[in-house]
Parts: structure tokens; sequence; C-alpha cells
């Protein structure tokens, strides 16, 4: 499927639900989510697939905003589950409980008309670090002039799990382009040729995946272990999932169709 028809399902979620006719849709739990960009497409289709499979026995909403707005909003009661893209921390909200849903490669991307092969860690650091700023320090780059970085915002899980696994200490670079959702690093580093940036590996239509540390970003790669750029995605619950939340979590752990929906761009729960 692709990101933009995806796009225009997050927001017919709720709508979906209803299939089993207005008459008894009041009696039915609702949940609702918010939170990371990462992890709503795949909670998207998790759902329609769900409301399908025990017809309509419930509705969702969903809303986005990034991994801090989800944990956020879950803490306070504000919706069911919080979805995130980056661990737990020790400055999270107490009583809240992660719970992991699969698992998702970040990958570095490049314009198509700057076909980077591969990027070692150190380049990765040099480049996000602001210190190489020019792509003619790059091996293998094709252009030549500044180097335009695009990277998420500090809210992101993406942006957490990026600046764990390929930044360590190193900060990134205050002149970046911030941008608050996969979607919109995609955009920009497909209109623009001296780009990059790194996104889930779900949104990497149109864009080149440079290799890391040798490794190609791809999906078998992510679920063998070998590539090394892979993060947790979590449902995040106030206290243990109950109620409806739980059997969700349970089919989506569990249930052949939901294991298969998470393995075409995901490495499913293990």
């Amino acid at each position: 499927m692709t990101r933009s028809k995806t796009s225009v399902l997050w927001f017919l979620v709720a709508l979906v639900a209803l299939v089993a006719g207005p008459a008894s849709a009041s009696a039915k739990p609702t949940i609702t989510l918010s939170g990371s960009t990462s992890v709503a497409p795949l909670a998207t289709l998790l759902a329609q697939k769900y409301v399908k499979s025990c017809r309509g026995c419930v509705k969702f909403k969903l809303l986005q905003g990034g991994s801090d707005v989800g944990i956020a909003d879950v803490s306070r009661g504000r919706v069911t589950v919080g979805m995130s893209s980056r661990d737990p921390k020790s400055s999270d909200p107490g009583g809240i409980v992660f719970n992991r849903i699969a698992k998702d490669a970040i990958c570095l991307v490049t314009n198509k008309a700057n076909a980077v092969s591969s990027l070692d860690q150190n380049a990765v650091q040099s480049i996000f670090g602001g210190s190489v700023r020019s792509w003619s320090q790059v091996p293998g780059a094709k252009q030549n002039g500044t180097i335009d970085l695009f990277v998420r915002t500090p809210a992101s899980g993406t942006q957490d799990a990026f600046q764990k696994i390929f930044l360590g200490s190193t900060s990134v670079f205050s002149g970046a382009s911030q941008k608050a959702s996969n979607g919109l690093v995609q955009q920009a580093v497909q209109r623009d040729k001296a780009g990059i940036g790194y996104v889930s590996l779900a949104f990497t239509s149109g864009l080149v995946k440079a290799a890391y540390k040798g490794v190609p970003c791809t999906l078998r790669n992510a679920k063998s272990g070998q590539y090394g750029g892979v993060r947790s995605f979590y449902f995040v619950t106030r206290g243990a999932p109950k109620g409806a939340v739980k059997k969700w979590i349970r089919w989506i752990r569990n249930n052949r169709a939901a294991l298969r929906i998470a393995a075409k761009e995901w490495v499913p729960f293990k």
C-alpha cells in the first residue's frame, strides 16, 4: 500500500468501525490513539483488520503528533493508547506501560539524483553533526554543493531512536531543518537534490536508501537482525492494558492475519 493511500486511511479509521450499523454503534467501546507518525500507518491497518475480524466490536479514533505527545496524552487520560516509536525513558510519567507490538527499521535517505550507496557511523555523525557540510566530502555522493539536513522534531520517537542508534553523543547540527513527521521528511528529501534525512522504512518510496555500516536498509535485513538501525514500536497504556485494548493487543501479537500485516513493512512481534 502506498503512503498516500495510507495517509488517507489514517483519518478514516473511525468511519470504518461503523460497518456493523448505526443502531449498535453507541454500545461499542472506542479506542482512541495519538502519537508516533511512524506507528500510525501500522496501527491504522491493524485497526481496520480488527474491526472486520471482530465484526465491528470496537471503534477507533486515531490522531498523531509524535511519540512524546502520545505518551503525554495517555498518561493524562486523554487517549486510551499512546503510540511510541521510542523506548521508555526515566523521565516518562509514572504508571504507564510500554507494550511492544512490532519493530521498525530507520533508513538513511537521499534524493534520487544523489544516490549515496553506503554510510558508516562516522560519516553519519559527521554529516548530521555538522562537521561535514559539503557533498564533495562524502564518498560516493553525486552532488557537490552544501548538504541540506532534514531531521525530526525533539518530540519525535524517530529522532530519539536515531540519536541513540546512529549519533550516540553527537548532537544534531543546529542548522538542520526540523520536520514534524516521517512524511514531511520524505517529501522534503524528494524535492531537494542536496537533501538527506532519515525515515521509517515504510516512508522510503521515491528515495534512495543508503546502506548503514555496509548493510542495506531492507525488511529482510531488519528481520534477520543484520541491519543495525532497528527500533521498537509500542502501544503505551495507563497501567496494564485491560478491556478492549487488552484484547486488541493480544490479537496483534498472536493473530496470523495481524502478524501478516506487520510483516509487510515491519518486523512482527516476537
